[in-house]
């Protein structure tokens, strides 16, 4: 992971988790790095992206944001939101397959439980996609992918797990095999 300045204020116990997240280490098929947080949503955030790849074969991608508003807003139910978004590569008949959505919801719901990351207000879409290129394009190879996006308010503002449930996920949706500890070897460095 490669360290950058943020591009969101933040100050406080809120910046203290965002340095925590900073050192995290991640499974060796990740590649996160801290990316520009949106300004306008909340007066503070950050944000990470991740890149994933099996040797040279990109199998995904995600998108990892934390708003914080010490005031609140009525819409999270508290006063920090997680938006986590894992776009990964997929069998054409896994994407075919009806429950997919399901199934990938259902990965959310057990990183969550798995990294002890406490929510409420969980909500979010699955999409599966199964693509067939045309034209001057018809020599492209058809492609499957899964998309999952979600939303949720920590009930504590300890983020660790939070972005540890946004790992699990992305290892899920990409087929990555466990590892001995589970299925990501997330943990922050000393």
């Amino acid at each position: 992971m490669s360290a950058t300045t943020p591009s969101a204020p933040q100050s406080g116990p809120f910046a203290r988790e965002c340095e925590l997240l900073r050192r995290m280490l991640y499974r060796g098929e990740f590649e996160v790095t801290e990316a520009p947080a949106p300004v306008r949503l909340a007066p503070q955030a950050f944000a990470q992206t991740v890149d994933i790849d099996l040797g040279d074969v990109a199998v995904g991608s995600g998108r990892l944001v934390i708003l914080y508003d010490p005031a609140g807003q009525p819409s999270w139910q508290g006063t920090t939101r997680v938006i986590a978004y894992i776009d990964a590569d997929v069998d054409l008949e896994v994407a075919a397959d009806p429950v997919l959505p399901e199934v990938g919801w259902d990965w959310l719901v057990e990183a969550l439980e798995e990294a002890n990351a406490t929510a409420d207000a969980l909500g979010g879409t699955v999409t599966q996609i199964n693509s067939r290129s045309f034209g001057v394009m018809d020599e492209r190879e058809p492609e499957g992918r899964l998309q999952v996006r979600a939303s949720w308010t920590p009930k504590e503002m300890d983020l660790v797990p939070h972005a540890t449930a946004w790992a699990l996920l992305a290892a899920s949706a990409c087929g990555l095999a466990p590892t001995a500890t589970g299925i990501s070897t997330i943990s922050t460095r000393r």
